[in-house]
């Protein structure tokens, strides 16, 4: 049995177990409050009776995380996957509640948590810059999720019983609708591309609706540009991998998972390495059809690239990349984005990054297929339609107006009967009370109802005063 003891602040609930080595041990759980101590108590005892409780542990929060990368991360994360959750837990998660007690999670503690998350300073990296000063709630989203998985694993391990990141109540997360380029922005800005590789990069993205690191991680073998595929309308590109840079530690731990290549560093002390990956989803692999300008464009490219790499000989790195440096190395983002941005001064055009490209790609198909979700996916690569109906919603909007107008053209406009001569009908009228005898109506008020109508009209005075200047004096 439990008991609860009354302290200065708070209350105790006291109870004996037995280990895990046999040896029976007393254990002291503190709460604020009196119900909570009494709630704990009764669970506590619930659990003892049905034989379901789990002896204490004290393993903390930051030894547990440890075993749940290493037991669950490394067999289901890729490289990137294992970076950006690694780097959740050190630098949101260990340093604010590393220490506590992995049974010490309660529901209120979460809640707490999220609180204190909402006061903390974004952490900058070496290679990457806090863009906010807080944590923002799309990166708390974020953490409770990584927790939520991490401590299902705790229960499943009998650890804990329940899940204390269940049911939580995040700060509401406003999502800013991303600024695109119409068609005609577009247009405007290869016009003015002077960069091949960003211009190639730019056709690739809204022809292709391609992410910046599937056109980076784009390789010659699969794109099929041959005379009689074009002629067919058959050319397509094959996208099977993308570009990304991970670090060497992830690379390690996850014995090169996914990873198709590494390609070797111009520093040999950097922490981290280029490499052409998997897709972060199987429906990310997909075939893309080609307009026939842009297969020509990709024939004019690749003779060119050739035509260097004759040139260069034995300093051209051939990796077979479709966007390269000049010299055939890997082209990295921040390269693209650079260029991109200087475009976009130069065309006097909205500020938008690259990946807006894809957005107005999305756009672009959904106008032209009337809205086909499915086949607007297949291209797109989304894992889900929903991302599709979530993330484009203003796009399926904002042309719904013409929608009533063409319902207006082939409906009403030449409805029979003519609807548009119909009124709602009107109430019923009351009865009418039987007239009276008419009676001559006095001059007084003939004379009031005059002078009402011509203060109303000039018009009327003006025509009297006229008729009033013909009639002869005297009668």
């Amino acid at each position: 049995m439990a008991s609860i003891i009354k302290r200065k602040k708070n209350y105790s609930i006291v109870y004996t177990y037995v280990d895990e080595n046999g040896e029976t041990k007393q254990k002291w759980e503190t709460r604020t409050f009196y119900q909570e101590a009494l709630k704990r108590k009764a669970e506590i005892e619930s659990q003892k009776s049905s034989n379901s409780f789990l002896p204490p542990t004290n393993q903390n929060i930051a030894e547990f995380l440890s075993d749940f990368v290493s037991l669950y991360g490394e067999k289901r994360w890729g490289v990137s996957m294992y970076d950006s959750q690694t780097a959740l837990i050190g630098n949101y998660i260990n340093p604010i509640i590393g220490d506590m007690k992995v049974q010490d999670i309660t529901p209120r503690v979460v809640d707490k948590y999220i609180q204190t998350l909402q006061k903390t300073p974004a952490v900058s990296t070496r290679t990457r810059h806090a863009k906010t000063e807080l944590v923002t709630n799309a990166t708390i989203e974020k953490i409770i999720k990584l927790l939520r998985c991490a401590f299902k694993q705790a229960v499943r391990w009998e650890l804990i019983v329940k899940n204390p990141f269940d049911n939580v109540l995040l700060p509401k997360t406003e999502h800013k609708k991303r600024d695109i380029w119409t068609a005609e922005m577009i247009r405007t800005a290869l016009d003015h591309c002077k960069d091949s590789k960003l211009y190639v990069a730019m056709n690739l993205a809204f022809a292709c609706s391609m992410r910046m690191g599937e056109i980076l991680g784009l390789t010659w073998n699969n794109v099929h540009i041959e005379d009689e595929d074009i002629a067919a309308d058959n050319a397509y590109v094959y996208i099977d991998k993308e570009l990304a840079r991970a670090s060497k530690r992830a690379i390690e731990m996850l014995g090169k998972k996914d990873v198709y290549h590494i390609f070797a560093p111009l520093l040999p002390n950097t922490s981290t390495r280029l490499i052409l990956k998997k897709p972060k989803t199987d429906s990310s692999i997909r075939k893309v059809w080609l307009p026939k300008t842009v297969a020509y464009i990709l024939r004019e490219w690749k003779s060119s690239q050739e035509e260097l790499r004759d040139m260069l000989g034995d300093d051209y790195q051939d990796y077979n990349l479709v966007v390269a440096l000049t010299n055939g190395r890997p082209c990295e983002e921040r390269v693209i984005t650079k260029e991109f941005d200087k475009l976009r001064q130069t065309a006097g055009l909205p500020k938008v990054v690259f990946h807006s490209l894809r957005h107005s790609s999305t756009t672009y198909k959904l106008k032209l297929n009337h809205g086909d979700l499915k086949a607007t996916q297949g291209d797109t690569g989304h894992a889900q339609v929903d991302m599709i109906t979530q993330v484009y919603a203003h796009i399926l909007d904002e042309d719904r107006k013409v929608n009533a107008q063409k319902f207006e053209d082939a409906f009403y406009a030449c409805a029979n009967p003519d609807l548009r001569s119909v009124r709602p009908p009107e109430k019923p009228k009351e009865p009418e009370k039987p007239r009276e005898p008419e009676q001559p109506a006095s001059a007084s008020l003939d004379l009031l109802g005059l002078l009402e109508q011509l203060q109303k009209s000039p018009e009327l005075v003006n025509t009297l005063t006229a008729l009033l200047s013909v009639v002869p004096s005297g009668k």
